[in-house]
């Protein structure tokens, strides 16, 4: 089978997160920054969190008020470029690196979504690495489920891309990686969320059928989430069904664990694979 790319990888925001000392864990930032390289597309969570938490050690403690959208919005503005510099800081130096920020609009619009997909595979030709993120700073939760429901009338359905792992499934299905990487907090899907021993390591089948027929199955212990916003791993069973139709495989996996061992399988993780 033929892929685009190798790899479009994808880290939540509290996986980025250092929660004792409310900064970001930039071991893990370093550690992930030192592998990207062409060939691999990056979605990355984190922006509004590490805004909050620059913004609440400028100014002694305090955090902002007001209308959750506008916060989220002032934190995102604050917390993108710090996100950005710290990728950069780390990663190899001969790399260019490259910023997306995506809507709805730019997967639900077929010229966007041409656009979009070219200027990504040029990345790897031109020896530089996509970093992508949700356009949190301009995004405006009234305008957007306005604009949603429109299509989703005219189209039957729509990508929201407000979830990470959403963006990163659409960018799977654009641009079919060999592999699909989600980092968490956790090791994997696990079949009792408060016992890390309970990991699937793997969900198989032997066609698509087959295969999602067994997330579906592992959707069913799937509850809850890590923060406030979050869909879970329930969802991220759901996102990753496009994907796995065309033939790529995914990891979920913990952001303590490098890419490579991820996908060495020395280190534990769900595999999720055609047989």
């Amino acid at each position: 089978m033929n892929f685009d790319i190798e790899i479009v990888g994808k880290i939540g925001s509290m996986a980025l997160i250092n929660k004792e000392r409310s900064d970001i864990d930039y071991n893990i930032l370093a550690s992930i920054s030192r592998e990207l390289r062409p060939g691999i597309v990056w979605v990355t969570s984190g922006a509004t969190e590490i805004g909050r938490l620059d913004y609440i050690r400028r100014t002694g403690g305090t955090e902002l008020a007001g209308d959750g959208d506008d916060v989220k919005t002032d934190y995102a503005a604050q917390g993108q470029f710090i996100l950005l510099e710290t990728y950069r800081r780390f990663m190899e130096s001969r790399y260019s690196l490259r910023q997306f920020l995506v809507e709805h609009q730019h997967f639900n619009d077929p010229i966007k979504r041409e656009h979009l997909k070219n200027a990504l595979l040029r990345c790897p030709k031109q020896n530089a690495v996509p970093i992508i993120n949700y356009n949190d700073p301009v995004s405006s939760t009234e305008n957007r489920k306005m604009e949603l429901q429109v299509l989703r009338a005219k189209n039957g359905k729509a990508a929201e891309c407000v979830d990470n792992d959403e963006t990163a499934s659409q960018i799977a299905c654009l641009l079919k990686p060999k592999y699909l990487v989600i980092l968490t907090g956790v090791d994997g899907i696990l079949a009792d969320v408060n016992d890390k021993r309970t990991l699937v390591r793997e969900i198989t089948g032997k066609n698509v059928s087959e295969l999602l027929e067994n997330i579906n199955y592992y959707q069913s212990f799937c509850e809850g989430a890590s923060r406030p916003g979050a869909n879970g791993a329930k969802y991220k069973l759901e996102y990753i069904k496009e994907p796995v139709k065309n033939g790529t495989t995914i990891f979920i996996a913990n952001s303590i664990y490098r890419i490579s061992d991820i996908l060495a399988r020395s280190v534990p993780s769900t595999l999720i694979t055609i047989r």
